[in-house]
């Protein structure tokens, strides 16, 4: 089990060697798992890059059938605020500025299903549920 993050999709959907990381694990059948607030990020950065709402909602769509939409519950809440806290403490220490709420909401997601997050994102360096692209 493995768990995308935004940065994940988007390189995917560039076709990055990043990307490829991320289709190995969409190839080989896998279980992903993509937070719901990660659907609203992929979708706003693609509207802002002027992107037809047709064609997001293609690419949300294949996301869609391609992992498992992890909805965000009581317990995926209340995880995903202490995550965050400490992706503050990770962050000050490594002098990064401060995480999103997303990154708590994704970290928290990872636990959940004890997998490993997918990323660029440089807040989840260092943590053991990492796996950087």
């Amino acid at each position: 089990m493995i768990v995308f993050d935004t940065y994940a999709w988007i390189e995917y959907f560039i076709g990055s060697k990043r990307g490829a990381t991320a289709s190995g694990y969409i190839e080989s059948g896998e279980g992903i798992v993509t937070p719901d607030i990660v659907l609203a990020e992929i979708a706003r950065k693609y509207l802002r890059e002027n992107i037809s709402a047709s064609e997001v909602k293609k690419r949300l769509y294949y996301i869609a059938s391609r992992s498992e939409i992890e909805i965000i519950d009581v317990e995926l809440g209340l995880n995903a605020a202490q995550a965050w806290q400490e992706l503050v403490v990770n962050a000050r220490k490594r002098k990064l500025r401060g995480p999103s709420l997303t990154d708590g909401i994704v970290l928290a997601a990872a636990r959940r299903h004890r997998a490993r997050v997918l990323t660029s994102d440089r807040h989840f360096e260092g943590l053991m549920e990492t796996q950087m692209m």
